[in-house]
């Protein structure tokens, strides 16, 4: 019988799992479970549970709803494949801060997979309660990374700051994806990658050391500081059977979806990644000798991730992708239901896509930047050179995908590719492989030729990395 990786991707806006034959490196089973089944928990919303906030511009995520969406996935896979897995991979949404407590933080009563329990919600990268104001009264991080609002570490200052009682209830801090990694292998603390810990802030990536001294002055909580281990390391074994996955099995320490995406299909040195799903970014790998600098370049619209085998990835990382157009939809259905008229999110993406694939081009200039962006928060949207004859849904559409690619290749111009020697664009992400205008768009917006990775997934990557380097 053959033997399985299995992969698990603990996405914003979707739960994927993916079972990887592990002699062919063949995807042998996939599920993917959408956003509506996880439940985005905003401030000011309409969704299926009650929404709970804590601060104005919260946002966060139900995580025993994250729990049981993960469950009803892997349940869907091949029962007598699951039996087989060797090995298990996360990746999942960066930034991101959950808190649970030790030995108490979920229930494997079932005896075949765990619930959540004494968690919080998951607050998101996308929560917005840090304002620049309270961003610039923290301490500077001795890391070549700024701090942004919904990185972990900001996200606890506001906490100790705001609603201090709130952390004493809790014993442990780490992303959603090191939840799972615990309660799989059954620790007491969290153990954090490189790459999540750089994306919560004060974590200096070249001694890979988190900022203690500076945070301990702050009276930061030490405590809720993970321990790290190298990205591609195990963090322990399955504490328990779990959907007939034996005990014992191997966990590898949660990776960022980011570069787990990347690694599915940057097949050469020479490509560039284009990712848009719910955020947009387009990236390149630097060269071995690269080192960042000292200390963040708050103004620039490119940073550098920590990835593989101590390289650097430069990227332009946008908060603004398929989650604008989202909202354009969200906003027509909303409109239609004031005017009287009730249609599905899905008729009107459907209807305004054929639209814009009839409008080749316009005139009209939309820049899409609705959520701002980390170098630049004030840089909102607007929409210009308006006139009666570019209103059309064709018109408006065709002209907000060019103004989602127009900012990420504003961020990261062709020039700068040209120069770091990028040959071939690789296009991956949910919002591309939904969005044939966004396509036509991409393949404007770049000289260079572009394909579309078929094996573009954070859930296949992390299943490629524990082939690689177990």
């Amino acid at each position: 019988m053959s033997s399985f990786i299995l992969g698990l991707d603990v996405g914003t806006t979707s739960v994927k799992v993916v079972l990887l034959e592990t002699a062919s490196r063949a995807v042998a089973a996939s599920h993917a479970l959408p956003a509506a089944s996880v439940c985005v928990c905003v401030c000011v919303c309409v969704c299926v549970c009650v929404c709970v906030s804590s601060a104005p511009q919260a946002k966060e995520q139900d995580t025993g709803r994250i729990i049981d969406t993960l469950n009803r996935c892997i349940n869907l896979l091949p029962r007598d494949k699951l039996q087989h897995v060797v090995r298990i991979g996360l990746s999942g949404q960066m930034h991101g801060v959950l808190f649970w407590k030790a030995k108490s933080s979920c229930d494997w009563s079932n005896r075949d997979f765990f619930t959540a329990r004494d968690t919080s919600q998951l607050i998101t990268w996308q929560d917005g309660r840090c304002t620049g104001d309270f961003l610039s009264s923290l301490p500077k991080p001795d890391s070549h990374l700024s701090v942004a609002t919904g990185f972990g570490c900001a996200t606890i200052f506001w906490y100790m700051r705001n609603r201090p009682k709130f952390l004493e209830n809790f014993t442990v801090a780490g992303t959603i994806q090191d939840y799972v990694v615990s309660m799989l292998c059954g620790l007491d603390g969290c153990v954090m990658t490189p790459q999540n810990a750089a994306s919560w802030g004060y974590f200096n990536t070249s001694s890979n050391q988190w900022n203690v001294d500076i945070l301990k002055g702050a009276g930061f909580p030490l405590h809720l500081l993970p321990q790290c281990v190298p990205s591609g390391n195990l963090a322990g074994q399955t504490c328990s059977d779990w959907h007939g996955i034996p005990a014992g099995t191997p966990v590898g320490a949660a990776l960022g979806d980011f570069q787990c995406s990347v690694y599915s299909c940057m097949s050469a040195r020479t490509d560039a990644v284009l990712n848009i799903s719910t955020s947009a970014q387009l990236t390149f790998s630097m060269p071995s000798d690269f080192k960042p600098p000292d200390c963040p370049q708050s103004d620039s619209s490119i940073t550098y991730f920590p990835y593989f085998d101590s390289l650097y990835l430069a990227v332009a990382a946008s908060l603004n992708g398929g989650n604008v157009v989202a909202t354009f939809v969200e906003m027509l259905t909303a409109w239609m239901k004031e005017l009287g008229g009730e249609l599905t999110d899905s008729f009107v993406y459907e209807k305004l896509i054929g639209c814009a694939l009839n409008q080749e081009t316009s005139d009209l200039r939309v820049t899409p930047t609705i959520l701002g962006e980390r170098h630049n928060p004030l840089y909102l949207g607007k929409v210009t050179n308006i006139c009666a004859s570019n209103l059309s849904l064709g018109h408006v559409t065709r002209a907000l995908c060019r103004g989602v690619l127009d900012n990420i290749t504003s961020m990261m111009p062709a020039e700068r590719l040209q120069q770091a020697g990028v040959t071939r664009i690789v296009g991956t992400g949910s919002a591309l492989a939904r969005n044939e205008v966004l396509r036509q768009e991409v393949e404007k917006a770049f000289p260079q030729p572009v394909i579309y990775g078929e094996n573009a997934d954070s859930a296949v990557g992390v299943t490629l990395v524990l082939c690689d380097r177990l």
